[in-house]
């Protein structure tokens, strides 16, 4: 018998077409944590994305589940704890994904200094009438080449980030759980304590995931080392507390704030929305291409089929599973 697989939102057409080879699959779109509780105890396997939340109080109900399968590269709209306590497997993915995020973190932090979302806006409205009102408005705009970067977070993303600011002329920092020494041979990267991060950078990159211990890793203390000097997440809002970002760019100690996250999504109103020359804000789409996200679908795939064939992929999020669980345990295929 095959397993049964649920893909709880609308994945691309090869990769699951791919999975139809090994598995009977349901496609149930976006169903609401109740709907999700009916019917998870039919699985063996979810595959999910970022808009499905996957909370203990579903996974309890799984009575048959052995993956969860993520199609992103965060994983905190699923309860790992839970998952764990009950020998479920949660994996993650990275490859193309990370490369997106990373060009995505390139480009909001060349628009934040060079000013482009605001130079588009102003000249949209009319307001370019000679060139001495550009060269005249604009004498605060930098450049990236030159810069010291600070990167906190240096999984692949981070490294990926690395790369392409290695590449701009920058000196990169940088700050993570654990030491990274490929990077640091291959771009020169230098690990230093958090601290010492943001208060030796000229502009620094949130590539956390968020966790219990990364929760507002940027407070209103650790902002004063940041005076001067430019943020930019493309983690997860959590990682920053808003109300200090803002009280710091209204006081001019910030100097400006790029997120392609928020604390509360969607947003419709936000403070941030009124600082227009210190802000760049996008509406969390840092990894969507077309190539990464079908990049993601196989990804998924693979690793939800892998799962299920006794197999342990470098992506599994919870590796102490396997003490609860054995490989052997949960083999389908």
């Amino acid at each position: 018998m095959k397993p049964r697989v649920a893909v709880l939102f609308k994945m691309k057409s090869k990769p699951l077409e791919e999975l139809k080879k090994y598995a009977d699959v349901d496609v149930v779109l976006y169903p609401s944590v109740d709907e999700l509780k009916e019917i998870i105890g039919k699985y063996d396997g979810l595959i999910v994305s970022p808009l499905n939340p996957v909370p203990g109080e579903a996974i309890e109900k799984a009575e048959r589940l052995k993956v969860i399968s993520c199609h992103s590269a965060g994983y905190d709209h699923v309860d790992v704890k839970k998952a764990t306590e009950m020998g479920i497997y949660v994996t993650k993915v990275s490859g193309w994904l990370s490369e997106a995020v990373a060009e995505f973190a390139v480009g909001l932090t060349i628009a934040l200094l060079r000013k482009i979302a605001y130079a588009d806006r102003f000249i949209r409205s009319g307001k370019w009438d000679s060139h001495r009102t550009v060269w005249g408005g604009f004498k605060e705009i930098e450049t990236v080449y030159g810069k010291r970067v600070g990167v906190l977070g240096m999984g692949a993303i981070g490294k990926a980030i690395a790369r392409r600011m290695k590449a701009m002329g920058t000196e990169i920092l940088y700050w993570s759980r654990s030491r990274k020494e490929d990077i640091e041979r291959e771009v020169g990267a230098v690990y230093k304590p958090l601290e010492d991060v943001l208060r030796e950078s000229d502009i620094v990159i949130l590539a956390l995931p968020a966790t219990p211990e990364t929760y507002h890793i940027i407070n209103e203390e650790r902002i004063k080392l940041l005076e001067g000097k430019y943020l930019v997440n493309i983690g997860r809002g959590s990682l920053v507390d808003e109300k200090a970002i803002v009280k710091a760019i209204e006081e001019g100690k910030l100097k400006g704030y790029a997120t392609d996250v928020f604390e509360k999504e969607p947003v419709q109103e936000h403070e941030l929305f009124k600082y227009e020359w210190e802000t760049v804000l996008t509406p969390h789409y840092a990894g969507l291409s077309k190539e990464a996200m079908e990049d993601m679908g196989f990804q998924a795939v693979r690793n939800l089929l892998a799962v299920l064939r006794g197999e342990v992929p470098d992506t599994l999020v919870n590796r102490e599973v396997l003490k609860i669980r054995p490989p052997e345990k949960v083999r389908m295929l």
